[in-house]
């Protein structure tokens, strides 16, 4: 299961450190408005449920702190191959294609202990920053 902070489910961006605060200041800026996750890994895994639209979620920094509120806008669940150009540029890090964003997240979920295939689940959340 996800933490909880303030009655929320917690949103922990990435990995600790320096990515972490990176894609959290991202989403404060108001540049990154989705992130992607693996049903197998991220949900399925944690016996966490997908979240919902309209579901408040607390942002967490790197520093374990509440810094933000989310609101869901969007949730998709999509093979990895047919994740769109449009979501990789909502996700605000500065992918020039979409190949380079396949790259950067197969990479990623690799170094995660987890191998991504075209045909992996991908859950796409889009969000807008309800508070900061």
């Amino acid at each position: 299961m996800w933490g909880r902070a303030n009655g929320l489910r917690v949103v922990e961006l990435g990995t600790p450190g320096e990515m972490r605060t990176w894609l959290t200041d991202l989403v404060l800026a108001g540049s990154k408005k989705a992130t992607a996750g693996l049903l197998e890994l991220d949900y399925q895994a944690e016996d966490e449920e997908l979240e919902h639209v309209g579901e408040h979620l607390a942002l967490i920094y790197d520093s374990g702190s509440h810094v933000a509120t989310l609101e869901v806008v969007e949730v998709a669940l999509v093979p990895f191959a047919e994740v769109s150009w449009e979501f990789a540029q909502s996700e605000g890090e500065g992918y020039g294609a979409i190949e380079d964003w396949r790259e950067a997240h197969r990479r990623y979920w690799q170094g995660e202990g987890y191998e991504v295939d075209d045909a992996t689940t991908v859950v796409c959340l889009s969000f807008r920053l309800a508070t900061s």
